[in-house]
């Protein structure tokens, strides 16, 4: 089951409204005194349903979820859609220029603290977590993958583990780097992060940097499962495939 719901985010757009998402496995109803760990998910409009998906296609992850019998939940929150490119400006966690929109101020923390402080203690108090940060995951594509990289090392205090499908490492790099470099990480953290054999061109030197952040991760003592994925592209119906190997190491127990 999936509950929508409308939240205002008045750091960053006021009174304005836009969806949240909430998953819940089948079990939740029915064992009324279990407990579940937390997904916080980018993107939240393309994460369950092909109505609400910017291009009409979503990850299909309440179709993953109910097939698997996954016992975890999913929080999800829409993105910024403004045509001023909302979205580039919440979801980038540094400031950066673009040659095509110009310079972009870096939301990221913004976001990040509007989502930690006040959407996940929603999420605690009126449903069956476990919130401690064991149980605490967060994932997203793209620039949602970069902030699910940004999370998991500036708010590692909160989240422990991190999925970064296509994340956008050309934003910033060296700030990233020295992210990585200077951050304090708690034992455990892990980080899934993927990028599609067929986007690799998309920005220049992607390769080297995609190794060298997987590289500065692991000198850290970070568990990181880090793909190339054959045939991958820039888009939700890749994602979607790559649901198993993000999820297993999500919830992977050792």
């Amino acid at each position: 089951m999936v509950i929508k719901w409308d939240v205002t985010i008045p750091e960053l757009t006021g009174d304005e409204t836009r969806k949240a998402y909430l998953y819940l496995p089948e079990s939740y109803d029915r064992e009324p005194h279990k407990r579940y760990p937390v997904l916080y998910m980018f993107d939240g409009h393309n994460v369950f349903f092909d109505s609400d998906a910017t291009y009409g296609k979503c990850w299909g992850m309440k179709e993953y979820m109910d097939a698997t019998g996954t016992e975890l939940l999913i929080a999800a929150v829409e993105c910024n859609h403004s045509p001023d490119n909302g979205r580039l400006k919440e979801y980038s966690p540094f400031p950066f220029n673009d040659p095509k929109f110009g310079r972009f101020p870096g939301w990221g923390r913004k976001t990040m603290e509007w989502m930690s402080r006040i959407f996940k203690s929603d999420i605690d108090r009126h449903f069956r977590t476990i919130p401690d940060r064991e149980h605490t995951f967060i994932a997203g594509s793209s620039m949602g993958g970069l902030m699910s990289l940004y999370a998991v090392l500036e708010f590692n205090r909160i989240y422990s583990r991190a999925a970064a499908l296509s994340p956008s490492l050309w934003v910033g790099p060296e700030r990233l780097e020295r992210l990585i470099q200077r951050t304090s990480l708690k034992p455990g953290t892990v980080v899934y992060m993927d990028y599609g054999a067929k986007e690799l061109d998309n920005h220049t030197n992607m390769v080297r940097q995609f190794g060298r952040i997987s590289s500065l991760l692991m000198d850290r003592g970070v568990l990181v499962n880090s793909r190339i994925v054959p045939g991958g592209t820039h888009c939700e119906a890749s994602w979607e495939k790559q649901l198993p190997f993000f999820m297993n190491t999500l919830l992977y127990e050792g």
